[in-house]
């Protein structure tokens, strides 16, 4: 289930909570914070995480907003290549790559333009890629109930490239099957051709 944090008293804090956090994890590492290189970096870091984790002060259904239509088309809809940008919740690193999400309608289908930004609203928030990627799949069947969802998520993340075992060449892909894409291999199959022509 989706979950947002809607108290703006808590979001008021927290604009004038991180910069002073930010300034203590800079005399932490050993850095003078009101040197010119970083006398701004409090107030710059605090800005760009509240925008990378602005996922979570979204409401759906407002996002949404009423693009739902009526449909006779029972076909597959497939939206691939989406970009997205995300932080793993482990170490507040990036990790980033391509989306491809489908879905079989019944009845309904979503404005194409609301799927990536569905990507978007779950991406800015702290994350690990498989729970990423079955939030996305089930925000989508919950809201038009269709026959089936695909989602398919290729990333790079940036806490295994930079410390750790620093592996540069070693995407990671995650997947969510639900409906028709989980029962039917002949269905799962013609999404994966389709997502996959897109890498040749």
């Amino acid at each position: 289930m989706d979950k947002t944090i809607s108290n703006p008293l808590l979001f008021r804090n927290a604009e004038r909570a991180l910069p002073d956090l930010v300034k203590n994890i800079l005399i932490n590492l050993g850095e003078d914070p009101y040197r010119e290189g970083l006398a701004r970096t409090p107030a710059r870091v605090s800005k760009s995480l509240r925008e990378l984790t602005s996922g979570y002060h979204v409401d759906i259904d407002r996002l949404i907003n009423g693009a739902l239509f009526d449909v006779t088309y029972s076909e597959m809809v497939v939206v691939k290549d989406i970009d997205f940008y995300s932080l793993c919740e482990h170490h507040l690193l990036p990790f980033f790559g391509k989306c491809h999400v489908a879905y079989i309608p019944d009845g309904k289908v979503i404005g194409l333009s609301k799927i990536p930004r569905i990507v978007e609203v779950f991406s800015r928030r702290l994350q690990v890629q498989e729970r990423l990627t079955s939030q996305i799949a089930e925000i989508i069947q919950n809201k038009i109930n269709p026959l089936g969802v695909a989602v398919v998520m290729e990333a790079r993340h940036l806490c295994m490239e930079m410390r750790g075992a620093q592996s540069k060449n070693s995407p990671t892909l995650t997947s969510a099957m639900l409906g028709a894409f989980r029962k039917d291999p002949r269905t799962r199959d013609e999404f994966l051709v389709l997502i996959n022509g897109s890498r040749r």
